[in-house]
Parts: structure tokens; sequence; C-alpha cells
């Protein structure tokens, strides 16, 4: 599967969530393109903008909104490919700024593609093996659904729960 890995990051907390996630990705078997929205645009990922499988990532700015570089990078995608049906978002936040705030990002993007997948929310940075877990399973259980999916055109269900025993699309 060719997946576009693409993410904000302010201060390196996402990037490292976005490196487990591609890691994870590789280790399946899957071509991965990668941008970091802070230095390139969707060019970045080839000469081909469809992909297969699309994970954006994001840190979240004041209020619980995206980075203004991650929304850029998400006008050029729909620009480039429409909305595509296979998106799944992954962030870090700061609970400190209140749960309305917390990871906003993550959530106004997934809303904005209509994600059916669950997201991915890091307190701040991954820290230790249980976070490793978590990023691990996120990984597993994307990919998994994904594989379930009805191609392009092709009405999907919602994939609401993390539990992949519980995908059913």
């Amino acid at each position: 599967m060719r997946i576009l890995i693409a993410f904000a990051s302010l201060s390196g907390n996402t990037r490292d969530v976005a490196r487990m996630v591609r890691a994870r990705c590789e280790q399946r078997g899957h071509a991965v393109s990668w941008v970091e929205t802070d230095v390139a645009g969707l060019a970045a990922a080839g000469p081909d903008p469809h992909h297969d499988l699309y994970l954006l990532g994001a840190w979240t700015d004041n209020a619980g909104r995206t980075p203004a570089e991650m929304k850029r990078f998400i006008a050029e995608l729909v620009e480039a490919v429409g909305k595509p049906p296979r998106v799944a978002v992954f962030g870090t936040g700061e609970t400190q700024w209140g749960a309305d705030c917390y990871c906003g990002a993550v959530r106004r993007m997934a809303r904005f593609f209509d994600s059916p997948f669950a997201h991915l929310e890091i307190e701040q940075m991954p820290h230790g093996e249980r976070d490793t877990q978590r990023i691990q399973q996120w990984t597993d259980h994307i990919l998994a659904c994904t594989r379930r999916m009805p191609g392009p055109g092709v009405p999907r269900e919602t994939i609401a729960h993390a539990d992949p025993a519980r995908c059913d699309a």
C-alpha cells in the first residue's frame, strides 16, 4: 500500500510520533511518502499525489486550532486529489490548555475529512513503552481497517472504535 505521512511539528513531539508511525508502516512492508509540512508541500511526496492512505499529524495551535502550515498542506492536497476517503489523523497536545483545546487540531482535521478512523492523541510527547505501544496499536488498527475498507467511490461505514477486533468496515 502507498501511504503518505504528512505532519506539522513545532517542538518535535509530533515529528517523533510521525517517525514511530512511519517505522511501523515500513515494518509492515508499506511504501511511505514523507512530508514535513513546516518545510515542504505536497510535491515532496513525489510526482503522484494519489496514495492509498493519508496519515496526517499536527500539534495544536491557539485555542485548539490547526497550525497554518498544516492548513496550507491540506488545501494543496484537496486541490490535487479532492478529499481522500482514507485519511487518519494523529497529534500531540497539552491537557493544561483544557479539554476543549487539547489536540483540537486532530479533531478538526478528522472532522474536515470525515475520517472513518479512530484518531490518535498523545499528551505532549511520546513517553516510554506505553505510548510506543499505543502508537503501534493505532497504526496497526488503521492499516487493518484500510485493508477492509471499500475502494474509492464505494460507500463506507464509520470505523469509530480503536479496538481492532471491532473494525467492521
